[in-house]
């Protein structure tokens, strides 16, 4: 029997925006998962310093973007456990939970080239079957140099093909409280979210 071929999309996902949406869709088709899994963040590491959405209200809105499709599936791998949460610790737990399938690891073009700097980055390439990177347009990358540091990368990134613009969950925050337009960056639920709430906002 073939075995299964599950995504991990881990994030803060702060706020979800179409590109994460886009993203997640093609990476599903592309690989043909039976599964995406979104790992949102409750206290990312990296992230220590920023002012970051409190963890419930993020939750409320990645229901709301992921609830109608099927193959999408919220994780409660690092909401359910303590922290700090390593990637590396995430995908071993998924491997035990998941021992019938390939785990494919969704990473931003940013994250790709940081990888080197991650929590014992070599385990956690080798835990995985391929790495899905979600490069933005003005993304590029030295896969030879990165090669050199994580022997083996190159054979297990895969790009994913979409149509996409240079957005960022960053860009929608500046948007908000710039006053720009930002609601059809969004899924509509997630507009509605973030006026309701104020979200953004400076005071």
């Amino acid at each position: 029997m073939p075995r299964k071929k599950i995504g991990l999309f881990g994030g803060t996902f702060d706020p979800p925006h179409i590109v994460h949406l886009i993203l997640a869709s093609e990476a599903a088709y592309q690989f043909g998962l039976s599964r995406l899994y979104w790992m949102l963040t409750p206290d990312p590491p990296h992230k220590q310093t920023q002012a970051i959405t409190p963890f419930p209200q993020r939750l409320e809105m990645l229901q709301m973007v992921t609830v109608d499709n099927p193959i999408f599936e919220i994780s409660r791998l690092e909401i359910d456990r303590p922290g700090p949460h390593y990637t590396v610790d995430t995908v071993r737990l998924l491997a035990e939970q998941q021992p019938d399938s390939d785990i494919v690891l969704l990473l931003g073009g940013d994250s790709l080239r940081d990888l080197p700097t991650w929590r014992l980055h070599m385990e956690l390439v080798a835990g995985v079957s391929k790495i899905g990177v979600m490069r933005r347009p003005d993304n590029s990358f030295d896969m030879s140099a990165l090669e050199e540091k994580i022997p083996g990368l190159t054979g297990k990134v895969a790009f994913i093909d979409a149509l996409l613009q240079n957005l960022s969950s960053r860009e929608i925050r500046r948007r908000v409280i710039s006053g720009e337009v930002y609601r059809y960056y969004v899924h509509p639920a997630v507009y509605d979210y973030i006026e309701a709430n104020r979200l953004y906002r400076k005071e």
